[in-house]
């Protein structure tokens, strides 16, 4: 840009810096931001071409939500120790934002699925699906935890993973394939927690992947012991054998009121049975 110690006015600084005039006025009466020089006759204001970087730099922290009163001090003394502390902390915080997202993200396709699955699915058949392996957030249950208990135990699984809220993840429970086998069909032994991100630690369930039968049943009644034997039969007649744990997750619980309209997801993994 030509002549760049010519002073600009209120107007044609605002329009180059996309904001408006009112802006501008507002930050010189709070001593945020001055003009490079007031016209002791108009009191119009006017500014230097060599003054929009600075306002950059404030525009960039007010997009950030950097209060006022956190971004004063700093333009009253203006240093690069400074800045570079006042941007790693923004830093910071978007970097926990755009995770916070990336969960919301997962979360929202997590129940589209469902949603999809509801819609298109027919969820009297059996199906056979490769799944990839993830990693679950387990707690220990029996037949005699109680519900109460259960949400208790999930909340505090989800807040030491630091998620905001308890549906920014999905789980469900597990029952192991040798109490399916034995007939108790209410021998729940975990709650599982899918966490929407990468997560390390020590002690974590790793689902496998591979080849899983799926099956749906509604939860009332018998449903859940009569669609667990049809899945015996479908197993013996394909040639599988069930292993591990069979994983379930209500899949409609965003559209329901009662604990009976409740679509129950099975997935257990498979391997095709030796035969001798």
């Amino acid at each position: 840009m030509e002549k760049k110690n010519k002073l600009l006015t209120i107007g044609q600084f605002a329009a180059l810096h996309s904001i408006n005039k009112k802006t501008l006025m507002w930050y010189d009466e709070i001593g945020l931001f001055h003009p490079a020089m007031i016209d002791p006759e108009s009191g119009y204001r006017y500014y230097s071409y060599h003054q929009s970087s600075i306002l950059e730099t404030i525009l960039l922290l007010r997009e950030l939500d950097v209060p006022i009163d956190e971004i004063r001090p700093f333009m009253q003394n203006r240093s690069a120790a400074g800045l570079e502390q006042l941007l790693q902390k923004q830093i910071e915080a978007l970097d926990r934002n755009m995770a916070h997202l990336r969960a919301v993200r997962e979360t929202l396709l997590h129940h589209r699925r469902n949603m999809t699955m509801l819609l298109t699915m027919d969820l009297s058949e059996i199906s056979v699906l490769e799944q990839k392996g993830r990693t679950l957030v387990t707690v220990e249950i029996d037949p005699d935890t109680s519900f109460d208990k259960q949400v208790e135990m999930i909340t505090a699984e989800t807040k030491k993973y630091q998620l905001r809220r308890l549906h920014d993840a999905s789980y469900g429970t597990m029952i192991s394939v040798e109490s399916l086998y034995s007939g108790r069909f209410e021998d729940y032994s975990k709650l599982f927690i899918e966490i929407p991100f990468p997560v390390k630690r020590a002690g974590l369930h790793r689902q496998p992947s591979g080849k899983y039968l799926r099956a749906f049943y509604q939860n009332s009644g018998r449903n859940g012991e009569q669609c667990y034997q049809k899945i015996f039969r479908y197993a013996a007649e394909h040639g599988f054998s069930l292993s591990g744990f069979s994983y379930e997750v209500i899949i409609n619980e965003n559209v329901i009121d009662r604990e009976e309209d409740a679509f129950v997801q099975i997935e257990i993994p498979v391997q095709p049975e030796v035969r001798r």
